[in-house]
């Protein structure tokens, strides 16, 4: 994405900002230009792992949104190493559930990866943008496994934005704070 394509979002002033949202709810446009408001370059840290033609093709509908001032770093499972890496770069991770979702499929110990991601969080002293979906507004999933991820996601979503500096919930396009100032 150009910079000039974010001139209606402040210079972000958080190091760090939460996007949640639901699906097709605008939050990695959003979070791409709150991004891109910051001097590049960009890193751009990818969690979706491309299994189908269906993922495929999201990933290169993300991908065409960006410019070559971004740098894309494919990481499933790695998070907190990639984020203490990426140094004085503004960074956007896109996102959480499904780096979580990776994480439930290898059964991984959760909380620990949590903790490491927000201490990689707090160590960080650059623009870092998260996106996360928002699974909990729904039904009350009919299955184990959906009630944990839901379970799961909730509990994260809580732990980062806690550390954020600021959270915003894209609605149907729009950006509503519910922490921290545009």
């Amino acid at each position: 994405m150009n910079p000039a394509a974010a001139a209606d979002l402040p210079m972000p002033d958080a190091f760090v900002t939460l996007v949640l949202g639901g699906a097709r709810s605008g939050k990695s446009s959003f979070a791409e230009r709150l991004v891109t408001s910051a001097p590049g370059p960009w890193t751009y840290v990818a969690t979706a792992e491309a299994r189908d033609d269906e993922m495929r093709e999201r990933v290169a509908e993300h991908q065409a949104r960006r410019d070559a001032g971004w740098t894309t770093a494919d990481v499933p499972i790695e998070l907190s190493a990639t984020i203490t890496n990426a140094g004085s770069a503004p960074v956007l991770i896109d996102c959480l559930t499904l780096w979580l979702s990776n994480l439930m499929e290898r059964d991984l110990d959760l909380d620990a990866a949590f903790a490491a991601l927000e201490s990689a969080l707090a160590k960080r002293a650059a623009v870092t943008v998260l996106v996360s979906s928002e699974v909990g507004l729904g039904i009350v999933p009919d299955n184990r496994l959906a009630r944990r991820f839901r379970d799961a996601a909730g509990r994260l979503n809580q732990r980062i934005a806690a550390r954020a500096d600021r959270v915003v919930l894209m609605v149907a396009g729009l950006p509503l704070y519910a922490k921290g100032t545009p």
